[in-house]
């Protein structure tokens, strides 16, 4: 199993991300989405694989680098990808309770769930995660608990079904739908619940990401024939 870790200009966390990952998977692959800082330098100094975007391109751009990337491997080439955030809002420890889901059920894709201790979650955001978990859900045609956490745990077979026309946040969004659609059993686990300093700015932007999932919703709903 390899760890996936998109990152832009998160050099000030993405080394202890890195090297508290790194005892837990057999390799760490950073995508650096075109960052203008060093965290190229510092995840590869921490033991991490690197790769790097010209640009900025991302999450979701990122996102299909590092998975590509990583099934395509030499041999041994992984049949597990964990994706967290370079940012330290996910858990590493909690790699195992993405593990163990996949095991007892036979999941294809574990998406992490912070519902069961929203406690620090602002209201807006919860409010916000209840209404697209649900509308989510009903287009995947498989229950989603916490359809906005990028903590996952993502199985090769997943690159025969995913076809992203995306290229940000709402390409995590897309995934779920598509995986759905796909076939592949969607299970969720239980994640804990880490925010960062408040005074740290939100990567997602209110207007133009809002506008960009419902753009997506709309194109999902109806699919060109």
């Amino acid at each position: 199993m390899w760890a996936l870790i998109p990152a832009w200009n998160e050099a000030a966390s993405v080394g202890a991300v890195v090297a508290a990952v790194r005892p837990r998977v057999d390799e760490v692959l950073v995508v650096d989405d075109g960052s203008s800082d060093e965290t190229a330098a510092v995840a590869a100094a921490a033991g991490a694989r690197v790769l790097r975007h010209s640009s900025n391109q991302g999450k979701g751009a990122a996102l299909r680098t590092g998975l590509e990337a990583a099934f395509a491997a030499p041999a041994p080439a992984p049949d597990w990808v964990v994706v967290l955030d370079a940012d330290g809002q996910h858990d590493p420890a909690d790699i195992a309770k993405l593990v163990d889901v996949a095991q007892r059920n036979g999941a294809r894709l574990v998406v992490g769930s912070r519902m069961d201790h929203p406690a620090g979650m602002p209201w807006i955001r919860y409010l916000t995660n209840r209404y697209t978990s649900w509308r989510l859900s009903r287009l995947a045609g498989q229950p989603i608990a916490d359809s906005q956490c990028g903590y996952r745990l993502i199985h090769r077979s997943l690159l025969a079904v995913w076809r992203p026309q995306t290229r940000n946040f709402d390409t995590e969004s897309e995934m779920l739908v598509q995986a759905g659609r796909g076939g592949l059993p969607i299970a969720n686990a239980p994640v804990r619940t880490i925010y960062l300093d408040s005074a740290r700015p939100s990567r997602i932007h209110p207007v133009r990401d809002t506008i960009r999932f419902f753009t997506m919703l709309r194109r999902l709903r109806h699919p060109p024939r």
